[in-house]
């Protein structure tokens, strides 16, 4: 299934200001077909959720829309310091759009450490709303301003509106039976209502939702609607904001359906829980909490009517150990975790190859290596998901490409795993599991069939007549050994990390034995069915085909097509590709390979998809390279895909 149609290009440069109107009486309205939006602020001024409530308007409202959520790694980090900005960048518009956006055209900054961490990233002429009132000498010093930036002309170049956020959200409230402090919490809902008004987004949504977050505190939800109201009505009587936008639904944008705006994680989760329905066998998810995975634990927890159980272990080998017991159960079974805990499921991962049992390993890929960066992004785990395992255990890997299609890719996911009898690693990654974007709700009749048949008795006969049951007797077309649940008469059946002997499942120290049954289990994952790389070349065929072929995987996705549409845009020929299956890799690949004199790998580690290409087909692949924590932009990839075309 696919949740959106691309337009043929996409905006490229700064948002195209359309006509203007004014009815009578009414401050001038502006027509935008795009704007990005960054909410930046300390991580505890509610920057997360402003940005998700302004998000969720805008999806109802039925724009496109992409987002990136920044934030640090520490629960409550230090007040007014650089390391403790959080943000969050939307960008919306009347098109399709690809990525959150390379260079916001308004920035809301709460405080002067979330104005100095973003600036840089702020273009001449947009918009800056600062609140003025944590604009004091202590908090400037504490980030290094040895003046006032409002003061001393280094903001001429943008346009910058001072406005008295704390100061008016508590007088706002000076009805309600707040302390300060606890009037202040509000000021992130001023913002919100301000930036509402500017840009048109309806309000039902959110008020509803602050009703229903603060059912139990009646006082606190009265106070929050009072100060969104009131940055509402503040941006409809200021002179300071002599223009609002419009920025039109996208309403030819996508397929017709039923939308509504995902996260990766959200989707994932929902994937999981479709696939366990298709395939009418319970959901089992195992797991251990762990930046940026853990959503996914807290959402299938909700769904227990829909067979789901979920188990959080006191560690991520309990964890695996768990959901492998499940499988063996007859379960869909499932762990969720990122870099670090993939390294200490490793065995138990080998011990699931060896059991030749269904087993989902998602990794929520993060910054590292240890620790590492855990609220940042990275595709760093690759080369790990393909042989951080002792001996050989082949494992497939799946990749999901925006935050949208990981729904695709848990079903895929699991279709390989319940077929091939194999632990199958998914790997998406901090930047797809927090951002969101509109998802159309698929039909029941447009999911797979993932039923599978359990073993029911004897499928072998013995020399002397005896039928018994092989725990590794092979589907002569999968390679796939039957499935036997416990307790079923007749099936028992030996299991454990000891290799086993091929076809009886017993011990098996026989030399030859060990190498057939690895070449069997690498020769099963060899064999998995897997769809063509397709290849977007509109010059295929023609006088003037592209010799520069752009090939990614993951999250990569958005930012490499949104440059190649600006390539393709300022007249250059270049073909694109991405790879969803990256073990095994799609049969036509190295056919494709061989299509194109030059070949970019644009990746958020060191090169290791490239390595792959380059061991496997002998191209010579040109990598390029990011691992600071944040995406691609497309301006910066579009730069280096045009140097490799005239290189």
């Amino acid at each position: 299934m696919t949740s959106k149609v691309s337009s043929p290009t996409e905006q490229a440069d700064e948002a195209v200001v359309g006509e203007q109107r004014k009815p009578p009486g009414a401050k001038d309205v502006r027509r935008l077909d795009r704007v990005i939006i960054r909410f930046a602020g300390d991580s505890g001024d509610g920057m997360q959720l402003t940005g998700d409530r302004f998000t969720s308007e805008t999806a109802s409202f039925g724009n496109d829309l992409s987002t990136l959520p920044n934030f640090p790694a520490e629960i409550r980090a230090p007040a007014g310091t650089l390391p403790g900005v959080s943000s969050f960048q939307l960008h919306f518009a009347d098109h399709d759009i690809l990525t959150p956006g390379d260079a916001p055209n308004v920035l809301v900054a709460m405080n002067p450490a979330a104005l100095k961490a973003n600036i840089a990233d702020v273009p001449r002429g947009a918009e800056i709303i600062v609140n003025t009132d944590e604009f004091n000498k202590r908090a400037m010093q504490k980030v290094g301003y040895a003046t006032s930036p409002l003061e001393d002309g280094s903001l001429d170049g943008y346009n910058v509106h001072p406005v008295p956020l704390t100061t008016m959200t508590v007088e706002a409230l000076k009805d309600f039976e707040l302390s300060r402090k606890e009037a202040e919490r509000s000021k992130n809902m001023f913002a919100l209502g301000l930036l509402s008004w500017m840009y048109h987004r309806p309000t039902e949504g959110t008020e509803k939702f602050l009703r229903t977050k603060f059912a139990k505190k009646p006082d606190i939800a009265a106070a929050n609607l009072a100060a969104f109201r009131a940055g509402w009505n503040f941006g409809e009587t200021t002179e300071d904001f002599a223009v609002s936008y419009e920025v039109a639904p996208a309403s030819t944008a996508f397929p017709t359906g039923t939308y509504r705006n995902i996260s990766g994680n959200l989707a994932l989760s929902y994937g999981l829980i479709a696939a366990s329905r298709q395939a009418d066998l319970p959901l089992y998810l195992g797991s251990y909490p762990i930046t940026p995975a853990s959503d996914i634990l807290h959402e299938l927890s909700k769904h227990k009517n829909f067979g789901v159980r979920t188990f959080q272990a006191e560690d991520e080998i309990a964890g695996i150990g768990a959901a492998l017991g499940a499988a063996f159960g007859g379960s869909l079974a499932v762990t969720t975790t990122s870099g670090p805990g993939v390294a200490l499921k490793s065995e138990t991962i080998g011990l699931a190859v060896s059991l030749e049992l269904p087993l989902l390993v998602i990794d929520i890929q993060r910054g590292g290596p240890s620790t590492g960066l855990p609220t940042k992004t990275e595709q760093a785990d690759l080369l790990q998901a393909m042989y951080g395992r002792n001996g050989e255990a082949p494992v497939p890997i799946v990749a999901p490409r925006t935050p949208a299609d990981c729904f695709d890719a848990a079903m895929e996911a699991a279709r390989i795993a319940l077929t091939y009898r194999t632990p199958v690693l998914l790997l998406s990654d901090g930047y797809l599991a927090n951002g969101s974007e509109p998802w159309r709700i698929p039909e029941t009749d447009e999911l797979p069939d993932l039923r599978v048949q359990f073993a029911q008795g004897p499928n072998h006969t013995l020399d002397d007549g005896t039928e018994v049951f092989w725990p590794y007797k092979r589907d002569p077309q999968t390679l796939a050994r039957p499935w036997a649940v416990p307790g079923t008469p007749g099936l028992e059946h030996r299991i454990g990390g000891i290799e086993k002997q091929d076809g009886s499942g017993n011990i098996s120290y026989d030399p030859a034995n060990h190498d057939f049954m690895v070449r069997t289990r690498q020769a099963k994952i060899d064999g998995i069915d897997v769809p063509d790389l397709e290849v977007d070349d509109p010059t295929a065929g023609t006088e003037a085909a592209a010799d520069t072929l752009v090939l990614g995987w993951g999250s990569t996705y958005g930012p490499i097509t949104a440059a190649v549409r600006r390539l393709r845009t300022a007249g250059e020929h270049i073909a694109q590709a991405h790879l969803r299956h990256l073990n095994p890799f799609p049969r036509n690949l190295g056919a494709v390979l061989g299509r194109y004199d030059k070949v970019v790998i644009p990746e958020m580690n060191l090169g290791q998809l490239a390595t792959l290409v380059r061991a496997r087909y002998l191209v010579d692949a040109h990598s390029y390279n990011q691992v600071n924590g944040m995406p691609f932009k497309a301006e910066q990839l579009a730069t280096a895909l045009k140097e490799a075309i005239d290189g």
